[in-house]
């Protein structure tokens, strides 16, 4: 008996498996992407293109939706983690105090934002160049940081930076869900994914690159703005 053939298809199965996992977690990514039906993908493809290019006008809006939606989370979190009661009040509460304090907070609100868009652009782009995906973190704490200190020297670009980020983000899974399931783009798409590390971020940061350059130049005719 040839156990090197029986093994073969084994291998080679396990060999594949192994190239999708990493640091980052493509296939979770791939499968939220694949599962939005056609009318969620339209709704992301038009929300994302008015952050991509408006996001400077709703920037206050932004941030508390952003935040309520992390209070959200974190009650979600914090019940299963630690309560294991009723999730309904306390995902409530949680969602109402971090909107409260966007409110309130609006600068420190921006900084945060810019400060996760800055770790999600460093990080695409280290891996986007072949970078080791353990050592991606580096990548993303200089972005942050970055991302961070500019929200206070020029807060203007944190907003452009968060609101075009978050706009190409949302633009670019609707496209893809489209394109999978409704273009026949299937097998194209997948091999690009996960065959490719520069794929996602290129087309995620080339849109935002675009988004920050028009938001820039609305910004600089709108003279009834105000930060």
């Amino acid at each position: 008996m040839d156990w090197a053939t029986i093994l073969a298809p084994a291998a080679v199965t396990a060999a594949a498996s192994e190239s999708r996992e990493g640091i980052v977690p493509i296939d979770v990514i791939w499968e939220h992407v694949t599962s939005l039906n056609l009318v969620e993908a339209l709704t992301f493809i038009a929300f994302g293109t008015v952050c991509l290019f408006y996001g400077w006008r709703v920037f206050k809006i932004l941030v508390i939706i952003s935040f309520a939606l992390l209070g959200l989370v974190l009650g979600v979190w914090i019940n299963k983690t630690l309560i294991g009661g009723n999730v309904a009040w306390l995902a409530i509460i949680t969602t109402g105090v971090l909107a409260f304090l966007s409110i309130q907070f609006m600068r420190w609100g921006v900084s945060i934002l810019g400060a996760a868009a800055g770790s999600i652009l460093t990080g695409g782009g280290w891996l986007a160049v072949g970078f080791p995906q353990q050592y991606i973190w580096a990548g993303a704490i200089i972005g942050a940081v970055a991302g961070f200190l500019i929200s206070f020297i020029v807060f203007k670009i944190a907003v452009m930076l968060f609101t075009s980020l978050g706009g190409s983000g949302l633009m670019v899974v609707g496209i893809m869900a489209v394109m999978y399931q409704h273009m026949g783009a299937k097998t194209a798409l997948e091999d690009m994914v996960f065959n490719h590390n520069w794929f996602l971020p290129v087309i995620l940061l080339a849109p935002m690159v675009l988004g920050m350059i028009l938001q820039y130049r609305f910004i600089g005719g709108a003279k009834d703005w105000n930060i």
